[in-house]
């Protein structure tokens, strides 16, 4: 886990992002346990109720169950919710506004594709 938080963005947002995060990698798959809300409060110094509200978002996204008394597992489909999640986070915060700049700009796709194929120095990953 990062030991550091972003004092710009909410701690309990962080913790969720960092669960998600894990999901990604495969650092979490799926049947895994995750630190629970006190294991997340002490690693942090935090209220626990601040890393619960995290998780708890996790579990109602259906990306974490809870098993009482044993602990937060990464659910069958987690990888998967995360994936769409993040893939309609991304149409909003980048595809939107590119193509609002796009009309402005009179391009149509053919263009904004061309300039997507351009190699201007990008590393690909």
């Amino acid at each position: 886990m990062r030991k550091e938080l972003d004092e710009n963005k909410p701690i309990f947002l962080q913790i969720k992002d960092h669960v998600e995060d894990s999901i990604m990698d495969d650092s979490y798959k799926s049947g895994d346990r995750v630190p629970s809300t006190n294991e997340f409060a002490a690693f942090y110094q935090i209220n626990p109720a601040t890393a619960g509200k995290g998780i708890n978002e996790l579990v109602a996204e259906g990306i974490l169950v809870k098993r009482r008394g044993v602990g937060m597992f990464v659910t069958e489909s987690a990888k998967d919710i995360v994936i769409e999640k993040r893939k309609q986070t991304f149409y909003d915060h980048y595809m939107l506004p590119l193509k609002r700049e796009a009309k402005k700009l009179r391009m149509d796709k053919d263009e904004i594709l061309e300039m997507w194929q351009r190699e201007d120095n990008v590393n690909e990953d």
